[in-house]
């Protein structure tokens, strides 16, 4: 059986605890898009972990950790990572990578930082860790792919050809200085070392896992609002955050996948520019950000304040539905125990008119929230495993917001650990 992990928002919603549970009952986890410019924080028996490439579910030893064809492979901060988790008391994961992954280069960051320089207060909001330069070579078919590495001559001629291109612009365009073949080629033969115990077909692999009836895990990276088709174009990623792109993005036929496990946070919180509709600012921002999470609204590679802001049923009602939500996740609702009043956004106004539909970008950027507030329940909830043992005003709530966005909220988090979850409906 094969069950999604995604987000149905701006990310960060929580899925890297979830993909971390739900892998225990798993057999493999497999990322299968985006690169290494996002994080999930995970806390369990070995400590607090924030991984950027590794799937979620490396901390366990019955499992398979895969890296898809769908991610942008920096091979470098993979093997930091696996450096970093293994320094820490963690047994070495079974990892396999693709061997039809692509991977991020240098000259891909270099190319991130060079243009948000240019752009400077037109920019995207990039981490600038090379995604967006990497995509645009993947689909210019220029990009370097991990089988590549075993073909030294196919290098020799490609790595001339890329500095060709390259060097037009770094010399006109941003006047850098020029990339040079020899200083490519050692830095692929650096990857290839780096890599080759872990290259698998991978396809082929899980086609043979399905037929032994395995449980496997797709784990998403960001969320719906961050798709490049059905998010806030153009403040979004490279790779599709939708669990369809699953299929595409490890290898197996669409209808393997059964559960779609989307993660919402009880609040709203989102990292770069874009549309927020819900958003909230000064003292009331900061204390939600300092009460969120496990150690605030802070990303987890950046290190940057997230922007927050109260739970918005528009986007996540929408997030759910291209997500394709089979069981919705409610995370980091202890966080709200603070507030005596919270308040939620059920709808957009839009030049005057009310609407519960999510808008495209153009129309989103005239939106103001329709809030509507709910008594807080002022007290700790963590530790709570039974759903009626929750305040009544919390149960209200979730079931507040489950009515909004038409999906059922199947689990509840109520805590940074693995075991802070409230299963409901089962």
């Amino acid at each position: 059986m094969v069950k999604a992990v995604v987000g149905a928002n701006w990310g960060d919603e929580g899925k890297g605890k979830i993909t971390d549970m739900l892998a225990k009952d798993a057999d493999i986890i497999i990322r299968f898009q985006g690169g290494a410019n996002a994080g999930h924080t995970i806390k369990n028996n070995y400590g607090k972990f924030a991984l950027h490439t590794l799937p979620s579910g490396v901390f366990y030893d019955h499992t398979t950790s895969i890296i898809g064809n769908g991610v942008a492979l920096d091979v470098k901060k993979l093997f930091h990572e696996i450096q970093d988790i293994t320094s820490k008391g963690v047994p070495m994961p079974k990892i396999l990578v693709s061997d039809r992954a692509q991977m991020v280069m240098s000259y891909h960051v270099l190319f991130d930082q060079y243009e948000e320089e240019r752009l400077g207060g037109k920019s995207f909001g990039s981490t600038k860790s090379g995604i967006a330069p990497f995509y645009s070579d993947k689909y210019a078919k220029i990009g370097f792919q991990v089988s590549e590495l075993f073909d030294e001559e196919l290098l020799k001629e490609k790595v001339e050809r890329i500095c060709e291109q390259k060097n037009v612009m770094l010399e006109h365009l941003y006047h850098k200085p020029l990339l040079t073949p020899e200083e490519l080629l050692e830095e692929l033969h650096g990857y290839k070392e780096m890599v080759a115990p872990y290259v698998c077909d991978v396809s082929a692999y899980l086609a043979e896992a399905l037929k032994e009836n395995k449980t496997i895990l797709l784990e998403g990276q960001l969320g719906t609002m961050k798709d490049p088709d059905h998010g806030i174009y153009p403040m979004v990623t490279s790779s599709s955050t939708l669990a369809a792109y699953g299929a595409i993005g490890a290898g197996i036929p669409p209808y393997e996948i059964k559960q779609i496990v989307t993660v919402c946070k009880a609040y709203s919180s989102a990292v770069g520019a874009g549309e927020f509709v819900s958003e909230i600012f000064g003292d009331e921002a900061k204390e939600l950000r300092d009460h969120g999470g496990d150690g605030g609204e802070y990303g987890a590679t950046t290190g940057r304040p997230r922007r927050v802001g109260w739970f918005d049923c528009v986007a996540s009602k929408y997030g759910c539905r291209m997500q394709g939500a089979t069981d919705v996740v409610l995370t980091v609702v202890d966080a709200l125990g603070y507030l005596d009043e919270i308040p939620v956004c059920v709808g957009y106004e839009i030049d005057g008119e009310a609407t519960t539909d999510f808008p495209v970008t153009a129309k989103l950027k005239k939106a103001k929230p329709v809030l509507e507030v709910l008594p807080g329940w002022k007290c700790d909830i963590q530790g709570i495993r039974n759903y009626e043992d929750l305040p009544e005003n919390c149960r209200k709530y979730i079931e507040f917001i489950e009515e909004h966005i038409g999906y059922p909220i199947t689990m509840v988090s109520n805590g940074p650990a693995r075991e802070d979850i409230i299963y409901r409906k089962k």
